[in-house]
């Protein structure tokens, strides 16, 4: 074709993104030997999704194979430079290990979760009523289920009811700069051979004969491949679609807008001092300590907040109005002295949300491609982990193994538990255990 530049190298696996899954994707198929190169429409690594992502390092999902490749991950955050590989004593992205408070609620099955810890070897202590209080004495807590939005009649009623409890995991808390761990697997990728390119998109999918050729960048540039990664965040849909695989994806992706605000603390409360990353469904609520002794609050998704599915290359990028006081009302109901900014601060970015709000870790029906979607939200912690676990498909599937017949069953190495990735796969029935929410 006229116009078509092409690339003189060539490589074994193209990853199309360079985000914190992206990045780990091509760290973990480089120790295996294949030269890769991830493509990012960004300027750098983590500069799309990932760099809003809250970085929060946290258990509790609505399945066992969901916990399991969540705990999982722990390992990898408490030994981040390990992980990582690298001699020398550059910085690192620092794990903030404040522990996570899951507050039980109506709006999630504890008993479920409860089990699924027991399964899975989570620590965790139950707190009653009297520790929660003892612990943060700054909370109200009275239980406002359902979460409501500020103009909703009821949202100022007084309640007479209190929290059952919660859980703490010690284990857990929060990664306070997601674009940094994402840079120091791009770096560990590096020295294993991995290369990376930056401020190009692919265009074209090429094919031939039910086969991956390669990719070709909006500039015309072909570079081979027999291998096609998908880890394109809330792009996944559009590269789906160019890769001709939409019928085939039984589990749908999409781009999901959301807020996510950043207010002061009650005077006299230093967060990162005495705070903890909580998740408090019965406001609709996620809350944690951030930079400069701020509180970061995020909504998790309750029936009252508006989904709003966008192009991801159009959308707006401003605060809004409604959703601040949405999520920051909700929040001081549970935090009354918290000081309400008369500015609001915050970030919008997007989810990648399949139609369960469980990822895609699969193969695909087009030889050679395959697919880490449906991400965004709650699998920024599973990253180490997931990236081993794409590496091992694609090793086992390009040698021969039939993933559709038997799903792998793929063994955590620090846990030494075993999840079904059939669980993960594209053409698996809508998952009724869901919370379809952001908590996964």
């Amino acid at each position: 074709m006229k116009g078509l530049l092409n690339m003189d190298k060539k490589y074994d696996a193209i990853i199309i993104g360079a985000g914190i899954i992206g990045c780990c994707t091509a760290f973990e198929l480089s120790k295996k030997g294949y030269k890769t190169l991830n493509i990012d429409k960004e300027s750098g690594a983590g500069e799309g999704s990932t760099g809003n992502s809250c970085g929060n390092i946290r258990f509790y999902y609505s399945t066992r194979d969901g916990v399991a490749l969540a705990y999982e991950s722990a390992w990898y955050w408490h030994n981040w430079r390990k992980y990582l590989e690298l001699d020398d004593e550059r910085d690192i992205a620092q794990f903030h290990n404040t522990g996570s408070v899951f507050i039980k609620s109506q709006a999630l099955d504890w008993p479920k979760i409860k089990k699924h810890f027991d399964e899975v070897g989570v620590k965790y202590e139950e707190w009653d009523l009297a520790t929660i209080k003892a612990k943060i004495p700054m909370g109200d807590f009275h239980s406002f289920y359902q979460p409501k939005t500020p103009d909703d009649p009821h949202f100022y009623d007084e309640s007479t009811e209190f929290l059952e409890g919660a859980c703490y995991t010690p284990e857990s808390g929060y990664v306070g700069d997601p674009i940094f761990s994402t840079r120091n697997v791009e770096d560990a990728a590096k020295t294993k051979g991995a290369e990376f390119m930056y401020n190009k998109r692919v265009s074209e999918i090429r094919r031939q004969d039910n086969r991956v050729q390669g990719v070709t960048l909006e500039d015309g540039t072909q570079i081979d491949a027999s291998i096609v990664i998908n880890v394109s965040g809330p792009h996944s849909f559009q590269v789906t679609e160019m890769a001709g695989q939409s019928d085939n994806n039984l589990i749908k992706t999409k781009a999901l807008r959301h807020e996510v605000h950043v207010v002061p603390p009650p005077q006299g409360f230093k967060p990162l001092e005495d705070g903890y990353h909580t998740n408090d469904a019965d406001i609709g609520a996620y809350y944690r300590p951030e930079a400069g002794n701020m509180i970061l609050t995020g909504s998790v998704d309750p029936a009252c907040d508006p989904k709003e599915f966008v192009d991801p290359d159009n959308f707006n990028r401003e605060v809004t109005t409604e959703q601040w006081k949405a999520q920051v009302y909700r929040l001081a109901r549970r935090i009354p002295e918290l000081p309400i900014p008369n500015n609001p601060m915050g970030v919008v970015d997007l989810y990648d949300v399949s139609d369960d709000w469980l990822p895609i870790y699969d193969k695909s029906d087009l030889n050679g491609y395959y697919q880490a979607i449906g991400t965004s939200g709650n699998q920024y912690k599973t990253a180490p982990v997931v990236g081993a676990m794409m590496a091992e498909i694609i090793q086992r599937v390009e040698d021969g193994y039939d993933h559709d017949a038997q799903p792998l069953k793929y063994k955590l190495p620090h846990l030494g538990l075993t999840i079904a990735t059939s669980v993960f796969h594209r053409k698996r029935k809508i998952n009724p255990n869901s919370s379809f929410s952001v908590v996964g």
